[in-house]
């Protein structure tokens, strides 16, 4: 069974949003990283109606990306 953090633990997150994902790894505005995630060009979690992106799927797919092996 895990752990429940204290308030002041800070958590970091495994995941960002859409705005921050395109932004941060792609460069791009928060209404094209929309259209982009909704094209499947990176990786997104639903749940309910908030989407998620994975860090660890973004790194893993700029790496496919330098090699030259991304989809």
């Amino acid at each position: 069974m895990s752990r429940v953090p204290e308030k002041d633990e800070a958590i970091e997150c495994l995941t960002m949003t859409v705005p921050e994902a395109g932004a941060r790894y792609l460069g791009l505005s928060p209404a094209r990283s929309y259209v982009a995630a909704a094209r499947g060009d990176f990786p997104v979690i639903r749940v309910g109606r908030l989407l998620r992106v994975p860090r660890r799927a973004m790194d893993l797919l700029l790496e496919q990306a330098e090699k030259g092996t991304a989809k």
